[in-house]
């Protein structure tokens, strides 16, 4: 059953994130690259204003949590395709980083399928810096050669996939907007000392 509250900004701009998402193919496609560019910039800012509005006006939902993540995943993994038509030439030589980063991010989904019950993707403060990242490496393709700028971001993609694999390992299921490891380590270390002192 729908529910009232979920009729918010943030889930808005979170689904048009996904319903419009086959438009930049077509842009993609017909080679349309200044269309792509600017629907791009329209499109990918959604994930910025949905995470602030929802903050902001008190907006979190679970719905919104959840739709987040799917709109994060078909859009950013939609970017690696048209960063790969439209800019092979800046691509090719990270071509083997690549398919380590889909390597990675698969098994940070089976992983957290086998130890949670259920695929989860987590917004680390490593995978939504890279989330930035990316964002700003398909707009700054159109203008500059972007070869070493990927190379940084798939780094910063190994680290923030294993971060979030050892949380699964470690933590189980939590919550997704959980900053890093160190949080929960800390929290962890701060609820074990309450222990103590109890006793």
């Amino acid at each position: 059953m729908f529910k009232k509250e979920n009729l918010t900004i943030p889930n808005f701009l979170s689904l048009s994130r996904l319903v419009l998402l086959p438009v930049l193919f077509v842009f993609v496609i017909k080679d349309m690259r200044t269309a792509f560019l600017i629907g791009y910039i329209i499109l990918g800012s959604t994930d910025y204003f949905d995470g602030l509005i929802a903050r902001k006006f008190n907006q979190k939902t679970d719905l919104g949590k959840t739709l987040d993540s799917v709109a994060d995943i078909f859009f950013y993994v939609s970017s690696a395709y048209f960063l790969a038509k439209l800019y092979p030439a800046y691509l090719a030589p990270n071509r083997i980083l690549l398919i380590a980063f889909f390597v990675l991010f698969g098994l940070s989904f089976i992983v957290s399928a086998i130890k949670c019950k259920k695929p989860i993707m987590m917004h680390t403060f490593l995978l939504r810096l890279n989330g930035v990242l990316v964002y700003f490496l398909i707009v700054l393709s159109y203008f500059f050669n972007t070869t070493y700028f990927i190379t940084a971001i798939l780094a910063i993609y190994f680290v923030g996939f294993i971060e979030e694999i050892i949380i699964f390992l470690k933590f189980g299921e939590v919550d997704v907007d959980t900053p890093s490891i160190f949080h929960l380590l800390k929290a962890q270390k701060q609820e074990s000392e309450g222990v103590a002192k109890e006793k």
